[in-house]
């Protein structure tokens, strides 16, 4: 991890009319095996056609490995996890903290990573869940968002990633000494098969590239890190298209400090947020980014979701993490980091089209508050700010825990087992209970 592997090619796909159709895809073409993470899947029509590809790719053999965040994803029926356990899938459930008084407990350390890999050869990383308010036609709370679809040598630490995580949190998850061992050795067993199986992707261009990671332990700084080194290391332009924005002081003091030296850095964010506060925290920063040169673009079609970057004419990012306190201090996030001319420019002439067609530049006269009151505010700013991350560690930083999911659906009918699978591989009516989650 953390090393640049060349010999790569990407793709970028913007939203889930292109992100869906191809994962749908590759997913329906896979021989031997699937993993999947990600924090959201709903119940409804896209969600529907994941259950869809899975069950029958599983129906012809493919192994499939399949984790869900307990927060994200909360109230998935039965039915719709039952069809895919007794068809072959394994569902495995994040951190499913108990309720209480009907209030979800596990708010803090979410696995908020979506990462595909089919194969060991083809990988996707990027911040779209499996929900429907990431097409156009859910209406104006439809997301822009987008992923990555890689090809090359570094699918092969995607590869290992998923499956090391797959280890990690089955071991954690068993409550016995014998229970730790088995469910251990079972996991190792299972990775070192694929690995006999699985052959060196191949490469497939010339694009470098980095697959970093965001945990709770041995990484927990490392995508925020990468972030700063590319805008002090930037001569030309930075430009960071991120959904909830509110970092850390030294990632706000290396933009100031880059447009100072004359880089152009601009921010494309939320300007019709899905959440009222998200709008408000990331205004609370406008004045100090603004003096200090930095240019920032509200986007006002639609939410924005997306968690992009880049720098110069080389270096991109793609990946899960917003950069706020949730994502840069508490959440299990994953970015790939690109270093591709042509893909930069395509990245670069997407975010562009935003800034012209669908955005509003700040200026600092828009900024109506007083100067006392903006003294004060950045004073507990200053200090909030610099000091948040070491706050964090002081939340409960339990272990990565995978459990399965059919172990924790109580309400499953005996039976459902005769009704769940139907030749179409679709889930029965009536399976569709769904609670939003935040849409991190």
């Amino acid at each position: 991890m953390n090393h640049w592997v060349t010999g790569n090619t990407f793709r970028l796909l913007e939203n889930g009319e292109e992100f869906f159709p191809r994962v749908f895809e590759c997913i329906a073409a896979a021989q031997r095996e699937v993993v999947l993470e990600t924090f959201i899947l709903f119940d409804d029509k896209v969600g529907k056609g994941l259950h869809a590809a899975l069950l029958q790719a599983a129906l012809r053999g493919v192994q499939i490995d399949m984790t869900i965040d307990g927060y994200g994803s909360p109230d998935l029926s039965p039915e719709f996890i039952f069809a895919l356990t007794q068809a072959g899938v394994r569902v495995h459930v994040f951190d499913p903290g108990p309720r209480l008084w009907g209030w979800r407990t596990n708010l803090f350390r979410r696995m908020h990573r979506k990462i595909v890999v089919v194969d060991g050869q083809r990988a996707f990383v990027g911040g779209i869940n499996y929900s429907a308010d990431h097409l156009a036609d859910f209406g104006p709370m439809a997301k822009q968002d987008y992923a990555v679809e890689i090809e090359g040598a570094i699918v092969a630490d995607i590869h290992e990633f998923v499956h090391r995580a797959l280890a990690a949190g089955q071991h954690n998850a068993a409550t016995s000494i014998a229970g730790r061992l088995r469910e251990r050795f079972t996991a190792q067993v299972q990775t070192l098969a694929q690995t006999w199986r699985r052959a060196t992707p191949a490469p497939a261009g010339d694009a470098a590239a980095m697959f970093v990671t965001r945990d709770n332990h041995h990484h927990t700084n490392d995508i925020e890190h990468h972030y700063r080194v590319a805008i002090r290391a930037a001569r030309k332009r930075v430009v960071i298209a991120n959904a909830y924005f509110f970092p850390g002081y030294r990632l706000l003091k290396e933009m100031r400090r880059a447009a100072r030296r004359g880089v152009d850095v601009r921010l494309i964010l939320q300007g019709e947020p899905d959440m009222a506060i998200v709008k408000t925290a990331a205004s609370m920063l406008y004045h100090y980014l603004l003096v200090g040169g930095v240019k920032i673009f509200e986007y006002s079609a639609r939410p924005l979701h997306g968690k992009v970057a880049l720098s110069d004419d080389e270096w991109s990012t793609v990946g899960s993490s917003n950069l706020d306190p949730l994502s840069l201090s508490l959440n299990l996030e994953a970015n790939v980091i690109i270093k591709d001319s042509a893909f930069n420019q395509h990245l670069s002439e997407r975010l562009e089209y935003l800034m012209q067609h669908s955005c509003r530049q700040i200026a600092a006269g828009d900024l109506v508050e007083s100067s006392r009151w903006r003294t004060v505010r950045s004073f507990f700013l200053f200090h909030l700010l610099r000091r948040y991350p070491a706050w964090a560690g002081w939340l409960p930083a339990h272990v990565p825990r995978l459990r399965p999911a059919l172990s924790l659906m109580s309400a499953l009918r005996p039976e459902t087992s005769t009704e769940s699978t139907t030749s179409a591989g679709q889930t029965p009516a009536g399976a569709d209970r769904v609670s939003r989650a935040d849409p991190a």
